[in-house]
């Protein structure tokens, strides 16, 4: 073990594992019957919350795949992930750094199981912002418009690479902000997010190619704004 790099070794047992997994079915595997509920390894997908056919500048080609592809393929392999977890920390010869790769690995794919179901849930509204969360938008930004471009730029920012614009509320100080997440493991310390914008290519390059100031025009076309006010109230700030 100790004469092959962590990334050759993370590499084999996810590969091996992803293997198995595959040729059991072409569903979530059933995890094994005793593990603890941190290693349990049985998250299941959720559908999509609205009619992929409905979404305005959203072909459902690109949303049914990055579904299907992306946030599923996410969900397995978070379970995969977990399920190697309970051998490995029953094993007292793993090395340090291959544990850790693996903990790694957990970060990131909770990460986008957990980014994914946000931004799903906050998509196939009719865009129009109204409501609680529109009040708190205008308190922190001055007007509506004011967040809008900032989340925005935000977005642009990130264009032609990975991440999300995230609007979110910090429980520690208190404040709402647009946040720039570069990956599914750099999500800001202690905060709720209430709206969640993939900017990963794959959710609109199928659409746009390199035009992702077309596809956040889109995003912004279908928030579903309820969603976000439930966000909000949930916070219980009043």
């Amino acid at each position: 073990m100790t004469n092959i790099s962590r990334r050759q070794a993370l590499t084999g047992i996810i590969g091996a594992g992803m293997a198995g997994f595959a040729a059991a079915n072409s569903t979530l595997a059933e995890p094994q019957a005793a593990l603890p509920p941190a290693f349990a390894g049985k998250h299941n997908p959720m559908p999509l919350p609205f009619d992929a056919k409905k979404l305005i500048g959203i072909s459902e080609k690109l949303i049914t795949s990055h579904h299907d592809n992306n946030y599923v393929g996410a969900v397995k392999a978070l379970n995969l992930v977990e399920q190697h977890l309970a051998e490995a920390v029953k094993d007292v010869n793993i090395p340090a750094y291959i544990y850790g790769e693996l903990k790694r690995e957990e970060l990131i794919r909770t990460g986008s199981v957990v980014m994914h179901e946000k931004y799903f849930a906050n998509l196939g509204g009719n865009g129009k912002a109204d409501g609680t969360a529109r009040k708190l938008v205008e308190q922190t930004w001055g007007s509506y418009d004011a967040w809008d471009a900032e989340f925005r730029k935000i977005g642009n920012a990130l264009a032609g690479g990975s991440g999300w614009a995230v609007l979110a509320y910090n429980n520690h100080t208190r404040e709402m902000h647009n946040y720039w997440m570069y990956d599914h493991s750099t999500s800001p310390a202690f905060s709720t997010p209430i709206l969640v914008m993939d900017m990963y290519e794959h959710a609109y390059h199928m659409d746009y190619g390199s035009a992702a100031a077309k596809y956040i025009d889109a995003f912004m076309t279908n928030i579903n704004w309820d969603e976000v006010n439930k966000r909000v109230e949930s916070l219980k700030l009043t």
